[in-house]
């Protein structure tokens, strides 16, 4: 298959007479519509000094095209689902049920719960050097025996979806992270089960305020509403 962004791209295009801005802070790249919605990707250390015009017709090996595109359809796709409520992945999901569930991107809130409840997760992430941390050269190894996978959202912006993904096996993969893309394009890929991710209030000043001075998601998670699409 098509790793997402190119399939939702292909699909609905990028209107960018839709944009009102793009601001580009430390930890996300927040993309604001005209309508007023908000859509966020987390920038994992890339620089953003970007063009609104050029997404028109992205470069999809460029990781600046790349994160302004998930923001954008962040924006544009996660505010057309009807939401039942607010759900946390850690109260959607009975992840006691699971013998062998990997978290591909160190979501720390949740591990604490998993500790806390006795749950045994193995953990992987690209940029933290933490001890609990799972070394990556055995993340495929540990991918392809999981019958759980947590993956972190931004993994669509980096281009590390596909490779996940197609080395499950008989598993469920949750995604996860505000950086989610809520459409049901998404769940067509091999065993995603759930996608776990964020929606704002309409130009919410809170949210861009934070994000343009370089806080990270535990500053503006709390100003949106935890949704899931399954």
């Amino acid at each position: 298959m098509e790793e997402p962004l190119k399939k939702l791209y292909n699909k609905f295009g990028v209107n960018i007479n839709n944009i009102k801005e793009v601001i580009c802070g430390d930890k996300y790249t927040v993309v604001l519509l005209k309508n007023g919605n908000i859509g966020v990707c987390a920038n994992l250390n890339n620089k953003i000094n970007i063009n609104i015009d050029d997404i028109q017709i992205p470069d999809f090996n460029n990781f600046e095209h790349r994160i302004v595109l998930n923001a954008y359809f962040n924006a544009e796709l996660n505010y057309l689902n009807n939401y039942n409520h607010n759900v946390d992945i850690f109260d959607g999901i009975d992840f006691k049920k699971y013998n062998k569930l990997v978290m591909i991107g160190y979501f720390k809130p949740l591990l604490k719960k998993f500790k806390k409840n006795d749950i045994n997760v193995s953990i992987f992430d690209m940029f933290d050097r933490d001890d609990v941390l799972t070394p990556m050269e055995e993340q495929i190894d540990y991918v392809k025996k999981a019958d759980a996978i947590i993956l972190t959202s931004t993994s669509i912006f980096n281009n590390t979806f596909l490779n996940i993904v197609n080395n499950s096996n008989n598993c469920e993969i949750f995604l996860l992270g505000p950086s989610s893309i809520m459409h049901p394009e998404i769940l067509k890929y091999k065993n995603v089960k759930t996608v776990f991710g964020s929606v704002f209030e309409k130009n919410d000043s809170r949210v861009i305020d934070i994000i343009k001075e370089g806080f990270g998601t535990q500053y503006f998670l709390p100003y949106g509403g935890k949704v899931s699409l399954q």
